[in-house]
């Protein structure tokens, strides 16, 4: 059989590629996607193939990360659980998508990937791989404990020393990390009490709190239909534009959650996560909007917001649901043009300025000096109609 294994050169995935073809004699083609996570991916091809695969894809989908799966994302202000900007979420269905394309291409009749029975991921890859390619075959190794006999990272380690093959890792980690180009995520280990703070050497993606910048620092983003489009005047590819408010936003600090979350699994998790240039372009498309956008399809849209961000947590980026949710926001985004002036300072995001040529802020009528064609007695009746059935109530309430 022919297996596309989800590879990076790590512990878990040299163990899973020797495992492979081991149990089912299989012929493993690896796959790394680059998403920008900035770990040395040269020698990744030449280690695949030394140790039995037949073939290894590393894939820079750096640009498509960003313009179809972080942007589309960001024009519906998605945010689960009202902290995570699901940076580690949205990277899933991608390299799924492309795993099953390249099993496709090189007629593999499976996939596989190492995450765990109890997380979140396994969902994402294999919700992703059935919707695109329903006759696929999953290896879920976590879940296959008569063939897959390891208890943890000791016991992997061991058995690579066993078949002679050099690995690095050693036996203890603080926590587990995975980053890309909108974030990095921290999990287990140490951080698995709530209680215990994060290590202050930690952080990788932002300076520490104490290390950040005394002066604050004054970003423009510019905006097309919802979609950022520039930095500071400067037009940027959609990759590069990110690139660019992450490196702003690390001087700054800005970014930083510590959440306990709800897994679709059904378990609470503690996560830590650093997303500067996401949180940078999250506050500045919500202020745009408050000045282009209509008032009620802006509530209604921020309705969708819950759903839409547990559709992309849970694994449900190609589902049917999120297609429709995603064909609303589009429509709302068509006057989410202009530009954001947004302050940084000590971790903060503070909006400062905003402009459009779709703005529907008249100062003449909201101004308190100028009746600006606004007749304020109008509101007399327009309180006495909303206030009826109050008024009713009250009555009501009055009599008995």
């Amino acid at each position: 059989m022919k297996v596309v294994l989800a590879y990076s050169g790590g512990l878990d995935t040299t163990v899973l590629l020797t495992w492979l073809q081991e149990k089912f004699n299989a012929e493993v083609v690896c796959y790394c996607a680059n998403l920008g996570q900035e770990e040395e991916l040269d020698g990744l091809e030449a280690k695949a193939l030394k140790h039995g695969a037949v073939k290894c894809v590393v894939d820079d989908v750096r640009e498509e990360f960003a313009r179809d799966f972080i942007y589309p994302m960001m024009q519906a202000n998605a945010v689960y659980e009202g902290t995570y900007l699901l940076g580690t979420s949205i990277a899933r269905p991608l390299i799924a998508k492309r795993m099953v394309d390249l099993a496709i291409a090189e007629g593999a009749e499976a996939i596989c990937h190492g995450a765990t029975g109890k997380g979140n991921d396994q969902v994402r890859f294999e919700l992703t791989a059935y919707a695109l390619k329903p006759d696929i075959k999953v290896i879920a190794p976590w879940r296959m404990p008569r063939e897959f006999t390891f208890k943890g990272r000791q016991d992997m380690i061991k058995y690579l020393e066993e078949k002679g093959i050099p690995c690095s890792v050693s036996a203890k980690k603080p926590y587990s990390m995975d980053r890309n180009m909108l974030h990095i995520s921290f999990e287990g280990g140490i951080l698995e009490d709530p209680w215990n703070e994060p290590d202050a050497n930690m952080w990788c993606m932002t300076k520490p709190l104490s290390q950040a910048k005394d002066e604050p620092e004054y970003v423009e983003v510019s905006f097309e239909q919802g979609i950022p489009v520039a930095v500071n005047g400067e037009r940027l590819a959609p990759a590069a534009l990110l690139r660019k408010l992450n490196a702003i936003g690390c001087e700054h600090s800005v970014g930083r959650i510590d959440i306990v979350e709800n897994r679709y699994t059904g378990m609470k998790d503690r996560g830590v996560y650093e997303t500067p240039g996401g949180t940078i372009l999250h506050h500045a498309h919500r202020a745009l909007e408050s000045i282009c956008m209509d008032r009620e399809v802006m509530h209604l849209r921020d309705g969708f917001i819950p759903k839409y961000a547990e559709l992309v947590y849970n694994g449900y980026w190609f589902a049917p649901e999120r297609e429709m949710l995603q064909a609303a926001i589009v429509e709302s985004q068509k006057t989410v043009t202009g530009d954001v002036r947004v302050k940084l300072f000590k971790g903060g995001v503070h909006v400062c300025g905003r402009r459009s040529p779709f703005s529907l802020y008249d100062p003449n009528i909201v101004s308190f000096d100028e009746a600006g064609g606004y007749d304020q007695s109008d509101a007399t009746g327009f309180i006495k109609l909303n206030a009826l059935r109050l008024r009713v109530m009250a009555s009501m309430k009055n009599k008995r």
